[in-house]
């Protein structure tokens, strides 16, 4: 299959390889490097699959699916970078609605798959050009709390990390791959 294919039920997400993420000496370059490393180790652990395997869900434990997870990592990108830190109130949240806050999780299909993906890449490109000319130490209220673009940094890392572990899970469970 591939992942060209003008039909979205016989989409494959591309292979992805990862840059290494060599340290840095600065501590922007190397926040930006270990972010950038988390969103290339999403699309690694989804790269090959197809629209109806990134949709599928492989455990019987849980409805998280990979899909899911890119849908919910480009609306997370989305809220803390251009919604909350640069205050872009007026920006909906994608893939959610009142009636279902959790839609990015769960309503992502294998004929959406190409478009999902084409949407990450969007939030994440955008959440970049949100940061440039701004200071780490820049703030923002949320909640009465006073954040700032470093603490987004540190979070989104975690955050990542934290999803990253349950795409390792989804992925073994679907075709038995494994990887750091």
């Amino acid at each position: 299959m591939s992942s060209t294919s003008t039909s979205p039920a016989v989409w494959t997400a591309p292979s992805f390889e990862r840059q290494e993420n060599i340290p840095s000496s600065t501590e922007r370059d190397s926040l930006e490097r270990f972010l950038d490393w988390h969103r290339e180790s999403l699309l690694w652990k989804c790269g090959g699959l197809t629209g109806e395997q990134l949709a599928s869900q492989p455990l019987a434990s849980t409805d998280l699916t990979l899909l899911g997870l890119v849908r919910h990592m480009a609306l997370v990108e989305r809220w803390w970078f251009r919604i909350q830190f640069l205050g872009r109130k007026e920006l909906e949240e994608i893939f959610t609605t009142k009636e279902d806050p959790d839609g990015d999780f769960h309503n992502g299909t294998a004929d959406s798959a190409e478009a999902d993906f084409a949407v990450f890449h969007e939030e994440v490109e955008l959440a970049r050009q949100a940061c440039v000319g701004h200071s780490l130490d820049e703030t923002f209220e949320k909640r009465q709390e006073t954040l700032s673009l470093r603490w987004v940094y540190l979070h989104m890392i975690e955050e990542y990390a934290r999803h990253l572990g349950h795409a390792d899970l989804l992925r073994e469970a679907i075709d038995g791959a494994t990887g750091e």
